[in-house]
């Protein structure tokens, strides 16, 4: 065998190693879902907490997660003050009562977290392939996946009120356990959700 042959070969030998890790993870991520896909609405206890650095002491408001597939999912805390709403495309933020709505055809920063969103609660079922979605992130540790989306920036990179977006499932429960939504600068806003009722 010559030397050329040699190396392709290693390569492809390379290639195949690299490439199992990401096909199990994918495979644990697909296992996880699948209890959404005959799952009519699914509610959660949440709680929000909201990091600044420049403030000493986190802010922390509880509510409900709500979620009702293909497309629907809401986050409500503060007594409805504060929400996080996903209507399909459309998204609608409230924040100390004062409404901002977008949309992910409009804004590149919730393009990807909505297909991955739909991909979840839909058990993977809306025909988009996780593992081929640009800027998303797929691993195992432990007992849980972890979705990391780092949206596409552009020219709008400036504007952006997101660098990234986190999810963490339980891969036997199948529930979504948190949602980190990173800012610049260190600050986030985190929501934890527990007590589940999948109907």
């Amino acid at each position: 065998m010559k030397l050329s042959q040699r190396f392709l070969l290693f390569s492809f030998y390379l290639f195949l190693l690299s490439a199992l890790p990401l096909h199990a993870q994918k495979a644990d991520y697909l296992a996880a879902v699948a209890r959404y896909k005959n799952v009519h609405a699914v509610t959660a206890s949440a709680l929000k907490t909201k990091h600044k650095a420049a403030v000493k002491k986190d802010e922390q408001f509880a509510g409900t997660f709500t979620i009702t597939p293909p497309n629907k999912v809401n986050i409500s805390v503060n007594n409805g003050k504060d929400q996080l709403d996903m209507q399909g495309e459309n998204f609608t933020m409230t924040i100390g009562g004062k409404s901002h709505k977008t949309s992910s055809k409009t804004n590149p920063q919730f393009a990807t977290f909505q297909q991955v969103l739909e991909n979840i609660i839909t058990g993977a079922s809306n025909g988009v392939d996780i593992a081929q979605i640009s800027g998303v992130t797929l691993e195992k540790k432990g007992t849980d996946i972890v979705l990391t989306i780092t949206p596409e920036t552009g020219k709008s990179k400036k504007r952006m009120m997101f660098t990234s977006f986190v999810i963490t499932m339980d891969a036997k429960t199948s529930e979504i356990k948190t949602l980190r939504m990173n800012e610049k600068g260190q600050n986030y806003t985190d929501y934890e959700f527990s007590d589940y009722t999948f109907k």
